[in-house]
Formats: structure tokens, C-alpha cells, sequence
């Protein structure tokens, strides 16, 4: 830093504030002090500026890397977000939601001194990791989880979302209608259910048993078949790829959508508006839900309260649903 404020002609201490983006720096002295670190190829010492501000800048995520579901989509959204407000971030991920390997991570984590960590928790054995976890330092657990008051919980409307889709079918004048749910033990899932059988409910509505997915194409497509036997007029499915599945079952036994059954996914993946036809789901903005992720977590690093935050779901309609024909 001496030798990029002796090129630049300036004080120590305006590098330091031009490298903290400090707002007090002129332009035209940011741009001199700039060009003077590109010359010299200077690199901040991240172990010497941790030792001086007791910051590290290094913020740890902990994923289940499943890319079937949201943990993978909620990842890319986290970093991004981190990255853009000046943290380094160090990622790592067990193949599967398992609580010991997660638990591995996270203290490895605490011992490369980050100054907070995000565990994306799917299933109660990560979420209990990340509870004992948030004794030693600072974490924010993005799930649908309901925790104690101590630990930070972030996501989108599970519950809503499932409402919406079912508000939706109910208003083309759908009754005879089911749920493709996930695993069980995923939170997410058993939001969804939750949500699904209160619209219905409210509307006096007694839909068929669940039927219990694994967030799948092809475990979407085996369902999908055993519907053929006694179709219902609409189905609503925990996730777009299940859908997918469902959708080439119909239409190998010339079962025509949304004509004699209407489909709802959920998630809005990338495609989901290219299916045959364009699936109607709910949609999770991801990139939303990192970057208040990120804001919440900095937040509960600077002591703030650890408060459950929940962002809406939106429902997207498109050519996969449509009033029942017995409604025509």
C-alpha cells in the first residue's frame, strides 16, 4: 500500500479508503490511486487485513448439491450475491442432505475464521447442524424451516405458493384434483402440502391422497402413468421436473393437456415456459432470495435479531391449465 500511495502521490490512508470504497474519495484521486494498483499489480493481504480489522471477508455456504430442487438454484443466487457486495465466499457441498457431513463442513468453516456462514437446510438433520452451528458463529439458514427463536431463517413462501396453485385451479373450477408432493422429510415439500390441502380446505374442497414424489422427471413420468387408470381433472406437482415427467406420460397415451387433465409445477425453472405445452407453475425468484439472504445474514453478523423472513411466491399461468371440460 506504501508503495501504491507513493505512485499516486497520495496518503496511506485515501488508498485504504479508495481500496474500502469509502465515499469521501474524490473521483478523480480514486482513478489516480486505481491506475497506480493496476501499474504495481498490487493485491490486498486478506490474513494481515483480518489480523487488523478482525474481519475476514470470507463468508462460508454450505449446500446439499442436489440439482434437482431449489438447494442448487439457491447457491448460484447466494454467491452472486455475496460476490457483487465484497465478500469472498467459500462453498462447499455434501452430494445429499446428510447432517454429519454437513456438520464436517461447518466446522471447517469456523476454523478458516469466516465471519458467518448459510446453511441451505432441506431436510430437519442439516437445519439441527446448523442450529448448534449458530452457537459459534454467526449463520443464516435458508429453508422453510420453522426454528427457535435464536436462529435466522430465510426463504420464499412455500406454503403460499402452494395456495396460489391451488387458488388457481379452484378458480377454473377444478375439484377432482391431487398432489404430487417430494420426500417427506423435505421442508420445502411438506410447506406445499401444507399450503395445498389449506386453500382446498377453505374452499370445502376434498382433494385425492397425495402422491409422495422424489423431485424427479422420471419419478414424475412413473406417476404421471398410474394416473392414466382414473385421471383426475388437474394435478398439482411439487416441482417443475416432476411435471416434465407427467407430461410425457399424457401424451404417450394421448392424453391431451390441459384438455382432459391440467398440470401446475412449481419453481419456474429455466424451460419451464419451453415444456409442450408451457407449464403453468409458481415461481421462486432466486435471485431475490440471495440477495436478501445475504442481507440478512450480514445483519445478524452485526448482532441484529434473528428473525424469520419469508418472500412471496408468484404464480405464472401459462397453456397448461385450463377450465375442466365438464366446466365448458
Amino acid at each position: 500500500m506504501t508503495d501504491v500511495a507513493r505512485l499516486a502521490g497520495v496518503s496511506h490512508q485515501t488508498v485504504s479508503r479508495v481500496l474500502n470504497d469509502h465515499p469521501s474519495v474524490r473521483p478523480e484521486t480514486r482513478e489516480r490511486v486505481l491506475a497506480a494498483v493496476e501499474q504495481l499489480g498490487y493485491r490486498r493481504n486478506l490474513s494481515a487485513r483480518a489480523l487488523v480489522t478482525r474481519r475476514s471477508g470470507l463468508l462460508g455456504i454450505v449446500s446439499s448439491g442436489s440439482w434437482r430442487s431449489g438447494p442448487a438454484g439457491t447457491l448460484g443466487a447466494l454467491e452472486q450475491a455475496a460476490r457483487s457486495a465484497g465478500y469472498f465466499v467459500t462453498v462447499a457441498i455434501a452430494p445429499e442432505p446428510d447432517p454429519a457431513r454437513h456438520a464436517e463442513i461447518a466446522n471447517a468453516f469456523v476454523e478458516q475464521g469466516v465471519e458467518g456462514v448459510v446453511v441451505i437446510a432441506p431436510t430437519p438433520g442439516v437445519a439441527e447442524v446448523a442450529q448448534a452451528l449458530s452457537t459459534q458463529v454467526p449463520v443464516l439458514v435458508v429453508s422453510a424451516w420453522d426454528p427457535p427463536d435464536d436462529v435466522a431463517t430465510i426463504s420464499v413462501d412455500q406454503r403460499g405458493g402452494a395456495r396460489l396453485a391451488a387458488e388457481h385451479l379452484l378458480g377454473l373450477g377444478h375439484t377432482d384434483v391431487v398432489h404430487v408432493s417430494g420426500p417427506t422429510d423435505w421442508f420445502d415439500a411438506a410447506a406445499r402440502v401444507e399450503g395445498w390441502h389449506a386453500a382446498l380446505a377453505d374452499a370445502g374442497v376434498r382433494p385425492r391422497p397425495d402422491v409422495v414424489g422424489d423431485w424427479s422427471s422420471d419419478r414424475g413420468y412413473a406417476i404421471g402413468r398410474e394416473l392414466l387408470d382414473d385421471l383426475p381433472t388437474a394435478v398439482f406437482a411439487a416441482n417443475d421436473l416432476m411435471a416434465l415427467g407427467m407430461l410425457r406420460a399424457f401424451a404417450e397415451a394421448g392424453v391431451r393437456v390441459p384438455d382432459d387433465v391440467s398440470v401446475v409445477g412449481f419453481d419456474d425453472f429455466e424451460g419451464a415456459a419451453n415444456y409442450y405445452p408451457p407449464l403453468t407453475t409458481v415461481r421462486q425468484d432466486l435471485r431475490a432470495l440471495g440477495a436478501a439472504a445475504l442481507g440478512a445474514l450480514v445483519e445478524v453478523i452485526a448482532g441484529g435479531p434473528a428473525l424469520p423472513r419469508r418472500l412471496p411466491a408468484t404464480l405464472v399461468p401459462r397453456a397448461s391449465t385450463a377450465a375442466p371440460r365438464s366446466a365448458r
